[in-house]
C-alpha cells in the first residue's frame, strides 16, 4: 500500500513540477503516473550501472556528476513517453533536482 501511495504522490509531484516550470510538460495525470513509473524503473535498473561506470568522473567532480546521471534518467523517461516532455538537458537537470527534492519530502511524509 505504501508503494502505491508513493507512486501516486510522485505523479502529483511531476504535475506540480510541470505547473511550476515550463521546461517540463505533462499531458495528464495518467501520463504523470506512467512517467513516475518509468522514472522509478530507470532509476532502479539503469542508474546503478551508470553510477558504477562513472565512478572516476564522479570522484573527480566530488559527486556532482551524480546530478548529471539523475538528469539523464529524467530526460530518458521523457524520450520514452509521449505525454511527458522535457525541453532539453538544462530543463532535465532542473526538473530532476525539483523531482528529487519533492521525492525526499514524500519519503519523509510517508515515514
Amino acid at each position: 500500500m505504501i508503494l502505491i501511495v508513493k507512486w501516486l504522490l510522485s505523479a502529483c509531484a511531476l504535475l506540480l513540477i510541470a505547473y511550476l516550470y515550463s521546461g517540463v510538460q505533462v499531458a495528464s495525470f495518467g501520463s504523470a503516473l506512467v512517467a513516475a513509473l518509468v522514472i522509478g524503473l530507470l532509476n532502479m535498473l539503469l542508474r546503478p550501472v551508470l553510477v558504477v561506470l562513472t565512478i572516476p568522473i564522479t570522484l573527480i567532480t566530488l559527486g556532482l556528476f551524480l546530478f548529471v546521471i539523475n538528469a539523464l534518467m529524467f530526460w530518458a523517461a521523457s524520450g520514452l513517453l509521449a505525454g511527458f516532455h522535457v525541453r532539453g538537458f538544462g530543463a532535465a537537470l532542473l526538473g530532476s533536482l525539483m523531482y528529487s527534492a519533492l521525492g525526499l519530502l514524500i519519503d519523509r511524509a510517508i515515514d
